[in-house]
């Protein structure tokens, strides 16, 4: 059932259950995604654009990345003191690195911190990090994951790296009870944060050297490399069980004390916000995509944390986030899914409104990101992307990763980040075992597709959708427009469409193209002010010649 509303110019138009599509030899029961269309005018264009936050496209090509990938050269393992070039060459091609910051790197003994080495694992986060903001990438820091002497006061049969990060036993509803995370987290914001002004007896530095001639660590202060810091990773985790998995009310004391020391109460010495008020606090990014659990978050900071003069709810987080990934089973029902669909045909697009309309109700409005998602290519992983047609599984895998990409922009998230640099285990076929978007030496597919389209349109802004089937997207900077074509389907099909350029002879039609730095591209005339395209499930993109 399809229902639509007009609008000046606009119809909104919501799809219903549609049955099933063909995905290989299976049929996969899907869900279309809500849409806005637009008339391609500015005028409409401007009181359409459905995304809150204007943000350029390179937003949408972060990945998820750990230290060994920046440092670790197979020829000299236990060299960690340089950048592994081979690697970094992969890792430009992405705008911003979610880095998983295990905290037992930072603090491997309690109240001794360490980053240049670090005493566990001798990795160098100053050059790593250094060398992101040299390269104009972005970083999001993700302390995660106990500390070995944290998760020792648990029973031995209770131990595990992701239990709630408080000793056990801790009453898990009171931000005291997060109170050395919270001071890990100043330490980390005092260091790497842009905030200089602090009084160097609070920061800290294990300067004891581990073995004779051995580099040591030394106090620094608002060395202006990372923004953001997230809290925890799926501190929802429902299958680790109770003593894993915080429910809203727990997490959010956690985090307002991870955030400011719950207000500056638990001292000069805790918490991201006192050591540095510019860094912005990321949530940890949600297993299930549920925006009551943000919600009921949102009703813990207006209860425990009251409002600010401007009568906002004093939040303890600036970024809303969360992870999805596109399959045919349901994160809410926790039901598995048998494979991975092409992003349209999923709930990502009703689930990103949700989260967009949470944020854009709220006086602060925060943004929201996206953090995981991705595809895997083993074919007997439940996340798998298939072979469709002629194309093998790492070709649907770059065309449903680029296709996410624009479905994020879209409907107005405003980061997203892919689930991974490098295959977790290669030819494993265990669930995200092998989604990585590289191969060293070597980028894949997708990653292919990712730096081909940043090169063309990074900078563009999404402007709004002007046809559903195909999807015609309208990007643009400053003058200039760019149209994206595809067809959001799996089964292989094409489409035909008539694109309207009134004012342009010409038209420059882009595609991409594996194994290459850039796409393909081929000038062709208008006729009558259009052209006669050909659109695919692998998207083409449209540049209007200007006179």
């Amino acid at each position: 059932m399809i229902s639509a509303v007009y609008q000046k110019g606009i119809v909104t138009i919501f799809t219903a259950l549609l049955g099933f599509s063909q995905c290989g030899n299976k049929q996969v029961k899907t869900l279309k995604e809500p849409l806005t269309i637009i008339r391609d005018d500015t005028a409409a264009a401007t009181r359409a654009n459905t995304a809150p936050n204007a943000v350029p496209l390179k937003n949408m090509f972060g990945i998820n990345a750990y230290e060994w990938n920046f440092l670790e050269n197979p020829a000299a393992k236990n060299d960690r003191s340089h950048i592994y070039e081979t690697n970094m060459a992969l890792i430009k091609n992405f705008s911003a690195v979610r880095h998983y910051l295990n905290w037992n790197k930072l603090e491997n003994t309690e109240g001794n911190y360490t980053y240049n080495p670090t005493n566990n694992g001798s990795w160098n986060y100053d050059l790593i990090y250094t060398r992101c903001k040299q390269d104009s990438i972005l970083v999001l820091a993700d302390l995660k994951n106990l500390p070995v002497w944290m998760m020792d006061t648990y029973p031995a049969d209770e131990r595990d790296d992701e239990n709630v990060p408080t000793p056990y036993g801790a009453n898990r509803s009171v931000p005291a009870s997060y109170i050395v995370q919270a001071r890990t987290a100043f330490q980390f914001a005092a260091r790497y944060g842009f905030n200089k002004k602090i009084a160097s007896g609070l920061v800290k530095a294990d300067s004891r050297p581990r073995w004779n001639n051995d580099a040591t660590n030394t106090v620094k202060i608002g060395l202006g490399l990372i923004k953001y810091i997230e809290c925890g990773n799926e501190n929802d985790r429902w299958w680790k069980g109770g003593k894993a998995t915080q429910s809203p009310e727990e997490y959010a004391a956690n985090l307002s004390a991870f955030y400011d020391g719950h207000k500056g109460t638990l001292g000069n010495n805790a918490g991201v916000k006192t050591a540095d008020p510019g860094m912005m606090v990321v949530m940890g990014g949600l297993a299930t995509a549920d925006v009551k659990y943000v919600q009921r978050m949102i009703a813990w900071c207006k209860t425990n944390r009251g409002l600010k003069p401007d009568g906002s709810i004093n939040l303890c987080f600036d970024v809303i986030n969360y992870h999805l990934y596109s399959n045919d089973g349901s994160v809410f029902t926790h039901q598995r899914s048998t494979t991975g669909v092409a992003p349209e045909l999923s709930i990502s697009g009703s689930v990103a409104d949700g989260f967009v309309k949470l944020a854009g109700g709220l006086k602060n409005k925060p943004e929201v990101w996206v953090t995981e998602t991705g595809y895997d290519i083993n074919p007997q992983s439940y996340q798998h992307a298939p072979a469709i047609g002629n194309k093998p599984a790492l070709v649907t895998q770059a065309d449903w990763i680029l296709r996410s990409s624009l479905l994020y922009a879209r409907h107005g998230v405003s980061r997203l980040f892919f689930y991974q640099l490098f295959d977790a285990f290669p030819n494993n076929a265990e669930q995200y075992s092998t989604s990585g978007l590289a191969e060293s030496p070597n980028r894949r597919p997708a990653a292919d597709y990712i730096l081909q389209v940043k090169k063309l349109m990074g900078n563009y802004i999404y402007k709004g959708t002007i046809n559903a089937d195909p999807l015609v997207d309208k990007y643009q900077s400053g003058r200039n427009v760019i149209y994206v074509l595809t067809v959001p389907d799996q089964t292989g099909r094409g489409s035909e469409y008539i694109l309207d350029v009134s004012g342009a002879k010409k038209g420059v039609i882009y595609t991409l193209k594996v194994g290459a730095d850039a796409m393909e591209s081929r000038q062709v005339n208008t006729v009558n002010g259009k052209l006669k395209l050909q659109a695919g499930e692998t998207p083409i993109f449209v540049q209007p010649v200007l006179k």
